[in-house]
């Protein structure tokens, strides 16, 4: 708190003066003054006096003045460091006053608000002016809260600043207090804008001053367009007056104001609106605003107006139909009725009908009994009375009448009237027969159109309105093999539709038939040989005279044909999809070594026949690719090319995704599925990693490749095929023979003819025109120029092993591009050093020592597998190295396999 005065005002250091502050009821009413003069005058002769020195005791008792002050007090010198800050100000920041002085204070402002702050208080020493800015304040505890920074300079006589004074004054409070007012407008904002109807807030006078959205929407108009807007610019001129008067009503009396009337839309189109406005009343009682709330009542009004339009329709249907109404009171036993009653039982003026056996005696004596017996019935069983008779007019006409009644009970249950109304029905009596002979005509005519229904090809369902099934024709009955009553039954759509479909559509229809629109789904129908086909079924609402639906038709079409076609639509796409994703990282073959051109060479040879290729070499050599160039250079060059990675497929999908299956044979084949040898059909497929293969599997595949045919899993029709295989793999088969991992006979089919990709150590003639291959392609990729490629960077290419080959040459090249900021291409060393290299290959001559060595072993196996070297037992099996490496050692030691054939 501030320090009180004798006056009994308290001065704070940031208030503006006065300030009412009101706790609770009553008010209390406290006069605050800022702090600025008495302390600051304080604080400047302390300063003035040099801190003590000339009037030490005077100096002292200032400072405890100024130290005690409840705000947070400082001064700096003209340019900014601080001199002096009060006892509460290094209490509050808990630094110490050597921490403060200077520019140490600058700790203690938030980050964030410190240039702002810096640039304020330079900009005032400059001008010599006072300044106040607002910024988070650091206590001793390390919590930022907000202050008001307010500074003064003292200027000498020359306009020149020689000090500044300045207080801080926390507004945390304040601040939260003016979020939570903010928060609570925006909320109210949104509560007000979700209201459903258009609110405003008027003057006295009705013109607007506040509205919601809903309000800007309806009338199509800005917020400057309503301002001032007035109550008779909108409202209908013939409603206008009956407003007003509603208005007047309401300023003479304490009732809320309440009327309905029509506004014009944005449209221009009046709509029917109820409006309900509480006035708000100053002291004396005056409406000093209007609160309204107008309501969207036009479908209501429409319907009240329909309403009328149908009671006055009835009213004139009786009086037409010759109609009346009647009553008895039955404590009294008196009969009244209406006019139209006296005509149709032929009174005369002045007779006495008012005792019920006048009227039962005019009632035809061979049903008089039985009226008379039904009506006393009902009077004891108070339920409602309904009878047809005919009755005798005084000239021995006989008219037919149809009378109706209810019992009306009192509180206490007890029958005190019974009304009713009669009705002549003589021309409906005389047309029954008439109507009944139309009837058996209809009836006949009725069976002829369910028989042509039933000879149409489309499938007929007649629905409820709520879409329940009440009739089908004869071609869903046979497809369905059900009965009528089947089709009725609540469980319907559950026995004929698919289950997924029925999951799936079941909030759509509903949907759909609320809509009450023509609509259409497409699904699948249980036939009655257990299969399901797709239907497009298409439904159309028939509505009655007043709009309502009474009826749902339903024809469906037999769409199965079409969604197989898709179906082979979306197979074609994927192939040709998997023809673009999985083509391999370049176009072109790229390369000039003698190692490339070998391959080549045997991809020229083999391409135009329609021999199986096993491929084989190193992960990441490229053997895809020299598969996708034998056959874009082979007579099925024109046909699909479909590539299997079978590492990649889980051994039990394997068949399935080869071979195709049928419906049922497994959990989940809800359909039937071609494989990949059926989409590779006239063209080529691609078996990737075949040394992967699951036994079984190798079993099929081998049937494929010496009959040419096969069947889906879980059926057994022979599916003829016409299709190259090209396998390729990275394993040594023959060792994989040798473990029983890998069928001979299948090896022997496939290595028709072998092509063996070098790995990219082998061809390193064709490094340098691969990177200048992969540069190009990724700086166009990603727009960036590059001109040249570092001589180092070829030198460390050529030298690295590439235990990744081609692959993982890509990918370097292409990280290298990323990384690349100017028009020199680079690999960073890193990067290669640390991948291990594959342990060499012993291309070189050994020491003698080992050299002999490795001889004898060959040798040892050459003899031992009688000069074979592939096979399970060959020698490289017994050796445990690929072929192509064993013929290589054979090779460079000069040995004669063929010694061993004929020492045998």
């Amino acid at each position: 708190m501030g320090a009180y005065r004798p006056s009994a005002t308290a001065t704070f250091g940031t208030l503006p003066s006065p300030c009412f502050l009101q706790f609770g009821k009553p008010a209390f009413r406290l006069k605050l003054t800022p702090l600025g003069i008495p302390e600051r005058n304080i604080i400047r002769e302390w300063h003035l006096r040099g801190h003590g020195s000339a009037h030490p005791g005077k100096a002292e008792d200032i400072r405890l003045v100024v130290d005690t002050i409840p705000g947070l007090v400082w001064s700096t010198r003209p340019d900014g460091s601080a001199e002096f800050f009060n006892q509460r100000w290094l209490e509050y920041t808990g630094l110490s006053a050597e921490q403060a002085l200077d520019w140490g204070w600058k700790v203690a402002i938030h980050p964030d608000d410190l240039p702002r702050m810096l640039e304020t208080f330079h900009e005032a020493l400059n001008l010599g002016r006072s300044f106040d800015v607002e910024g988070r304040f650091r206590r001793w505890d390390g919590e930022f809260r907000w202050f008001l920074f307010r500074g003064s300079p003292l200027l000498d006589g020359s306009g020149k600043v020689v000090k500044c004074y300045g207080t801080n004054t926390d507004l945390e409070d304040r601040k939260r207090a003016e979020d939570a007012l903010r928060d609570s407008e925006q909320s109210f904002g949104l509560i007000v804008d979700g209201i459903a109807g258009l609110v405003a807030i008027m003057s006295a006078t009705g013109e607007v001053e506040l509205f919601n959205r809903q309000v800007l929407d309806y009338f199509g108009k800005t917020v400057e367009q309503l301002k001032g807007w007035s109550t008779s610019y909108a409202v209908h001129p013939d409603d206008l007056p009956r407003v007003i008067s509603a208005w007047k009503h309401s300023l003479e009396t304490v009732d809320p104001f309440d009327v309905d009337h029509r506004l014009p839309g944005a449209d221009g189109v009046y709509r029917w609106f109820h409006a309900r406005g509480l006035p708000l009343r100053d002291a004396e009682g005056r409406i000093v605003r209007w609160y309204v709330l107008l309501t969207d009542i036009d479908e209501r009004k429409q319907a009240e107006e329909k309403l009328r339009r149908s009671e006055w329709n009835l009213l004139e249907a009786q009086r037409l139909g010759r109609s009346g109404s009647w009553s008895l009171d039955v404590s009294s036993g008196t009969v009244t009725n209406t006019p139209e009653i006296w005509r149709a039982f032929g009174l005369k003026p002045g007779e006495d009908c008012s005792h019920p056996d006048f009227w039962f005696n005019r009632i035809h004596p061979e049903d008089r009994k039985r009226v008379r017996d039904l009506f006393e019935r009902c009077l004891v069983e108070k339920t409602d009375y309904e009878a047809e008779y005919r009755i005798l007019l005084p000239d021995g006409t006989i008219n037919y009448q149809h009378s109706i009644g209810r019992p009306i009970v009192n509180g206490a249950g007890n029958l005190v009237e019974f009304v009713g109304t009669a009705i002549d029905v003589t021309e409906q009596c005389e047309a029954r027969a008439a109507l009944q002979t139309a009837f058996e005509q209809l009836k006949a005519e009725e069976t002829e159109l369910r028989r042509m229904t039933d000879a149409i090809a489309s499938y007929i369902y007649v629905l409820g309105p709520d879409g329940t099934a009440l009739y089908a024709n004869q071609t869903v009955l046979d497809y369905t093999g059900l009965t009528l009553e089947d089709v009725r039954r609540e469980d319907l759509r559950a026995r004929v539709f698919h289950p997924e479909d029925e999951e799936s559509l079941r909030d759509e229809r509903h949907e759909a038939l609320a809509r009450g629109k023509p609509f259409e789904l497409e699904q699948r129908a249980l036939g009655k040989d257990g299969n399901y086909r797709w239907f497009l079924v298409r439904y159309n609402p028939l509505r009655d005279d007043h709009g309502n639906i009474i009826r749902w038709y339903a024809t469906g079409t037999d769409i199965e044909d079409r969604k197989r076609a898709e179906e082979r639509i979306r197979d074609e796409n994927l192939v040709l999809r998997e023809q673009i994703d999985q083509t391999f990282m370049f176009e072109e073959i790229v390369g000039s070594s003698p190692a490339l051109q070998t391959v080549l060479s045997s991809v020229v040879k083999v391409a135009p026949t329609d021999s199986t290729v096993l491929i084989t070499g190193e992960t990441g050599t490229g053997k895809e690719l020299i598969a996708r160039a034998i056959h874009k250079h082979s007579q099925r060059s024109g046909q699909a090319f479909i590539s299997v990675n079978c590492a990649s497929i889980p051994s039990s999908l394997i068949a399935s995704e080869l071979f195709g299956h049928e419906k049922g044979a497994f959990t989940g084949a809800m359909q039937r599925r071609q494989g990949r040898f059926e989409l590779a059909h006239s063209g080529t497929i691609f078996l990737d990693e075949v040394g992967e293969l699951p036994a079984e599997t190798q079993i099929a595949l081998l049937r494929v490749l010496q009959e040419r045919q096969f069947e889906r899993v879980g059926g057994n029709r022979i599916i003829p095929t016409d299709v190259r295989v090209i396998a390729a793999t990275n394993r040594d088969l023959t060792a994989a023979i040798a473990a029983g991992t890998f069928r001979a006979d299948l090896f022997y089919r496939l290595n028709v003819f072998p092509i063996e990709v070098p790995p990219l150590r082998k061809r390193k003639e064709d490094i340098s025109m691969l990177v200048e291959y992969f540069v190009k392609r990724y700086a166009e990729k990603t727009g960036k120029q590059i001109r040249k490629i570092d001589r180092n960077t070829l030198e460390l290419c050529q030298s690295y092993p590439w235990p990744g080959n081609i692959r993982e040459l890509q990918n370097i090249v292409e990280r290298s591009v990323i990384l690349s900021s100017g028009d020199t291409f680079w690999i960073e060393k890193a990067w290669l050093a640390s991948v291990q290299p594959p342990r060499p290959e012993l291309a070189g001559p050994l020491p003698d020592t080992l050299q002999n060595q490795e001889r004898k072993m060959i040798e040892t196996a050459l003899a031992e597998s009688k000069g074979k070297v592939a096979g399970p037992e060959g020698a490289a099996a017994k050796l445990g190295i690929p072929r192509s490496t064993l013929d290589t050692k054979i090779k460079q030691l000069k040995i004669t396999k063929h010694k061993f054939i004929s020492e045998q």
